[in-house]
């Protein structure tokens, strides 16, 4: 059985073999750990960013390091999520965006929650077919995802009481209370207390490891982009929150590993983080040229293009994707905003480079910012504005400050430092851990 594994040999005691149809599968179980907005550096240069973070600096020391992770367009939360379990673009498996494209308000701020909108199978899809068990807490885009046995989704509408009630019933059956009584930790710090919300999320994590044993589990983690967000990538409170995060890595890295010897431990993320200060409002710009009418109450009435805002990028969509005449407009609309610096663009992509990148054919056109800036779209004709955000993401794939995090540690895992990697090589690499390869994928193994 010859992987990335160097010149380790993996011990009998080391695998767990399971039976299924009659031939026998060996694999190590997985824990997939994506900490939401992790830049590279932030492992790498540690000491010069003064990062408290033992716990992942001894599982990079010991392990598969890469140097960075290329990311995805757009540089987001959950089409990064999807690409990391799939190993395909967001073209391909579907999530392209955090939010629904929604210039009328119709959904009310929903986001791409639901897993039937992912085109291609799933790590977890592959696990099941294997005969494998499988667990998730706050994975995006999973909900209804039927092959996902202890099942937490990250899902919320009004973000108030109501939705714990809402996320029992897309959890499954039972979960919520047992789980609860296991740990000593409510439901609601796993639902609604932003504050603990990963603490819990791990504590949970920890309870269904050592009572269910699943083959692959997958836990997503969000506080520290909502402190990067909020106060900025460096500020003290991301750093408060990053040291957090590390300590409680470890406590159930620990309780997991007591319960499954040979378990390999995958840290994730989904994309870095930049210091903001300034917004674009493309939409001001669309507006103001006709093809945004607004109503008395700032509510979008009828529109011909629209931004589709993504953090440090946007994509122009048009509501006659056919019309040449207005997709001609639309372009030399851009390029004069792109031709002064002060709107803070970097480059226009057209529909071939966005295929090229990965993203939705929806678009007629992407918009990608200079680190600094981000889009958005509002009623306001202020064409620049400042943001209330301190960072963001979402900016050009090539972006420096976007590379995000992969490594690897557990028994077998030879300690290897890799160059820079696509977010692609992620799932078929932990597939082949697994040995329950995707049927599909676009990336390569690491080996």
């Amino acid at each position: 059985m010859k992987r990335f594994f160097g010149h380790c040999l993996i011990s009998a005691a080391a695998i767990v073999a399971h039976v299924i149809g009659g031939a026998t599968a060996l694999a190590a179980p997985v824990l997939m750990v994506s900490i939401d907005g992790l830049r590279a550096d932030d492992i790498s240069a540690a000491d010069q960013k003064d990062l408290q973070i033992p716990t992942l600096r001894t599982l990079a020391a010991g392990g598969l390091t890469a140097a960075g992770v290329k990311g995805v367009l757009p540089t987001i939360t959950y089409p990064s999520h999807i690409t990391m379990i799939t190993g395909v673009h967001p073209s391909r498996h579907g999530i392209v965006s955090n939010a629904t494209f929604d210039p009328q308000g119709r959904n009310m701020g929903g986001w791409m929650w639901y897993a039937q909108d992912i085109k291609v199978p799933t790590l977890w899809d592959s696990v099941k077919a294997k005969g494998g068990t499988v667990a998730s807490i706050g994975w995006p885009s999973s909900v209804g995802a039927s092959s996902i046995d202890f099942h937490i989704p990250e899902y919320w509408r009004a973000r108030i009481a109501e939705d714990e009630k809402l996320l029992r019933v897309v959890s499954t059956p039972g979960m919520a209370d047992e789980i609860a009584h296991d740990t000593g930790v409510p439901f609601s710090h796993v639902a609604l207390d932003y504050s603990d919300m990963d603490s819990a999320r791990m504590s949970w994590v920890s309870a269904i490891i050592a009572k269910h044993k699943p083959r692959l589990t997958t836990l997503h983690l969000v506080t520290l982009d909502g402190a990067r967000h909020k106060y900025g990538p460096d500020s003290p409170e991301a750093k408060a929150t990053l040291a957090q995060i590390d300590k409680g890595l470890k406590t159930m890295i620990d309780k997991a590993r007591a319960a499954q010897p040979d378990l390999v431990v995958a840290i994730v993320s989904d994309h870095g983080f930049a210091p903001v200060n300034k917004s674009l409002n493309l939409a001001a710009a669309l507006a103001a040229e006709g093809l945004i009418q607004y109503g008395p109450t700032g509510k979008v009435e009828s529109w011909s293009a629209y931004p589709w805002t993504m953090g440090g990028s946007a994509a122009i969509l048009l509501n006659d994707p056919q019309d040449k005449g207005l997709e001609d407009r639309v372009r030399r609309i851009l390029a004069r905003l792109a031709a002064d610096p002060a709107n803070g663009i970097e480059k226009l992509l057209g529909r071939a480079e966005i295929a090229g990148l990965g993203g939705t054919s929806q678009a007629a056109f992407w918009v990608t910012m200079k680190s600094g800036y981000l889009t958005m779209a509002s009623a306001d004709k202020t064409l620049v504005q400042t943001p209330s955000y301190k960072g963001t993401h979402g900016y050009s794939p090539d972006n420096a400050d976007m590379r995000s995090v992969f490594l690897l540690s557990g028994p077998g895992i030879a300690q290897r430092q890799v160059g820079v990697i696509d977010m692609r090589d992620i799932a078929p690499t932990i597939g082949d851990i697994l040995e329950a390869q995707l049927p599909q994928y676009d990336g390569k193994i690491i080996k």
